[in-house]
């Protein structure tokens, strides 16, 4: 006879939000950071331009937190990167879907000081 998989129980975790001009991506995590659920504008059935809507993104974000529900996703921490036009609405979809949102952040990865520049043209 086979053992029954024990079912898991994960109260709080984290939540991933990567918006991209073309597409939005909503990952849901436990605290170390394994994956429970995930999804995105294009796997929501969204295609072409209609990915990077902010809707579309609001559609990603409730899919996720609706297969996270099934674990017990109480509480995450938002950690939000990218400048899509799905940012913002993402945030409501999860808010809407009735996570409570500890804190946010935004991991969007800023250059100081840019690339190096080309060396000059002479002759």
């Amino acid at each position: 006879m086979a053992k029954k998989k024990a079912k898991k129980n994960i109260p709080v975790g984290k939540a991933y939000v990567y918006a991209s001009y073309n597409n939005t991506i909503v990952t849901l995590t436990d605290p170390n950071g394994d994956v429970i659920a995930w999804s995105s504008a294009g796997s929501s059935g969204f295609k072409g331009t209609r990915k990077a809507t902010p809707y579309a993104a609001q559609v990603a974000a409730e899919n996720a937190v609706t297969k996270a529900k099934l674990i017990g996703l109480e509480k995450v921490d938002v950690y939000i990167k990218g400048i899509g036009t799905g940012r913002e609405q993402a945030l409501r979809g999860l808010q809407s879907s009735g996570l409570q949102l500890e804190s946010i952040t935004d991991c969007t990865p800023i250059p100081h000081n840019g690339c190096r520049a080309r060396k000059t043209r002479r002759g």
